[in-house]
């Protein structure tokens, strides 16, 4: 198999092999991120959850201990991401009866030389893949939706802010 050697990528040696970033000549900046994600549950497990009769137990406690363990844990998941002190973690879910779903927002900050945002979509991953494993008993077919990074801020890049879409589910085309 071939592969095709990036030069301009930071995680990408001379030799053309994956690397970790040395990032020991970057300033300390406090840096955040926000990810996001939803869980489609279905009407039967929504209602199950809704009214904390699942099985398992409180899916959304659960889910977000889970999620803020998974933000802890992330180089360890992940092979080329440093391991980095986050100064704060949070993990909120929200049921929506709209379309039977969890919405999952992580939050993770830390003051260093790399920024978090990894940590905030583990976080989200990892709390929407524990709302499926308390739920898989009454349905299936549950989907984990849109794990994606919201904004960022710190660091030599400075801010990000994920641009508002122009089409939404909410949309009504007027």
């Amino acid at each position: 198999m071939h592969h095709q050697t990036n030069k301009g990528s930071p995680h990408v040696d001379q030799s053309g092999k994956a690397s970790m970033v040395d990032v020991s000549s970057k300033e300390d900046s406090k840096r955040t991120a926000v990810a996001s994600c939803r869980v489609l549950l279905g009407r039967q497990a929504f209602d199950l959850v809704a009214s904390n009769r699942i099985a398992k137990g409180d899916v959304l406690t659960v889910a977000r201990i889970a999620g803020i363990h998974g933000a802890k844990q992330t180089s360890n998941l992940i092979p080329l991401c440093h391991n980095i002190g986050l100064t704060h973690v949070d993990v909120v879910l929200t049921l929506n009866e709209k379309d039977c779903s969890v919405e999952i927002q992580g939050e993770a900050a830390t003051v260093g030389k790399t920024g978090v945002e990894m940590e905030a979509m583990t976080a989200v991953a990892v709390a929407g893949l524990t709302v499926y494993d308390m739920c898989k008993a009454a349905t299936k077919d549950i989907r984990i939706m849109d794990v994606r990074l919201e904004g960022k801020t710190g660091g030599k890049s400075g801010g990000w802010m994920r641009k508002l879409s122009t089409m939404s589910d909410d949309d009504d085309g007027a």
